[in-house]
């Protein structure tokens, strides 16, 4: 710190040779701090720069060569490894962890929220201006994370794209590597995306659903809970509840009976969720989507369960106003 002072004062006798503008800044006072007043829990490392309007909870640790900005909140107990940044009017719940060279908040209008004990990985931006050229500059946008949630290295997350809406993503998500998630998406709770998901604009991603690696979703696509899309998949379409996807232009492959067993649905549901897949999408009939999801309303015995009920509602939704519609099925394009 001695020799540094003493080259800033070798510099500032330069006088005819440097700008005022640059002396300025010579002779602004250095932005380390080697006594936090914040309290002896505390730990902030000499090299970070801490804005002294941040609030700074108990038992946090900032790491080397950090930066907080002036509007941001740090929850009790989190922890910034070095070279991790937060900007903007940003808050983190307690417990929170920023890996190296992660990067959270931006400094613009609006705020990111990110609740409790969430990880945030090595070099992933999370919270920063979306990537849509409808927004416009100035505009409030919003990015709300809830709690317990992974967010692997590299990961994108961008705020909303316009001060109406938000971006959300509920609690116990596991978010892989090189994962992308676009402005005024919603996630659900319990998801798992693996390596380089990606989802564009205002896609819909309920609960307990399985993306495998390189999967790409088109804008303004709803995803179903407990649905499972396979490696690989182009998803221009909704992915209703319960079912498997995949392929190229992702098509429907059955009913994800193994996340179904993993998250404790009965054999008796499983049995009558293939009977009802099977009357509407493997019929030999050949009537209409239509008449086959009607004759399926009027079926009292499967109909009452209340698995089926949900997926019969979950792929009428998608046909609503404004929707995609459903990812085709091989059969039923042949019949």
């Amino acid at each position: 710190m001695i020799s540094l002072l003493k080259a800033r004062e070798r510099l500032l006798n330069l006088t005819p040779l440097l700008s005022s503008s640059i002396r300025r800044r010579l002779s602004s006072n250095p932005s380390y701090s080697y006594e936090d007043t914040r309290g002896s829990d505390v730990f902030i490392h000499p090299s970070a720069v801490v804005h002294p309007n941040a609030v700074i909870g108990k038992g946090v640790s900032v790491g080397p060569y950090c930066t907080v900005g002036s509007s941001v909140k740090l929850g009790n107990g989190c922890k910034l490894y070095p070279s991790s940044h937060i900007f903007g009017n940003t808050e983190l719940g307690e417990s929170c962890v920023l890996m190296t060279g992660a990067v959270v908040g931006d400094e613009l209008p609006g705020s990111t929220v990110i609740g409790g004990n969430n990880i945030i990985g090595h070099h992933a931006v999370v919270g920063v201006k979306c990537q849509d050229l409808k927004y416009k500059y100035g505009d409030e946008c919003f990015l709300c994370i809830g709690s317990n949630n992974e967010i692997r290295e590299f990961c994108s997350i961008h705020r909303s794209s316009k001060a109406s809406d938000k971006t959300v993503i509920g609690d116990n998500n596991l978010i892989m590597g090189s994962c992308h998630i676009a402005h005024d998406c919603k996630i659900g709770d319990r998801n798992i995306f693996a390596n380089n998901t990606l989802l564009a604009g205002h896609v819909i991603v309920e609960d307990y659903t399985h993306t495998a690696g390189a999967t790409v979703v088109h804008q303004f696509c709803h995803i179903g809970s407990f649905s499972f899309i396979g490696g690989g998949s182009v998803v221009s379409q909704d992915v209703p509840k319960y079912m498997m996807v995949t392929g190229e232009r992702a098509e429907l492959r059955g009913l994800n009976l193994e996340g179904l067993r993993r998250n404790g649905f009965t054999m008796s549901e499983m049995k009558s969720l293939r009977a009802a897949y099977r009357k509407i999408f493997m019929s030999t009939e050949t009537s209409s989507l239509e008449e086959r999801l009607t004759k399926m309303e009027h079926n009292q015995e499967l109909y009452s369960v209340p698995a089926v009920g949900s997926m019969l509602h979950s792929i009428r939704d998608s046909f609503a106003e404004g929707r995609r519609g459903i990812c085709k099925f091989r059969q039923w394009l042949d019949s």
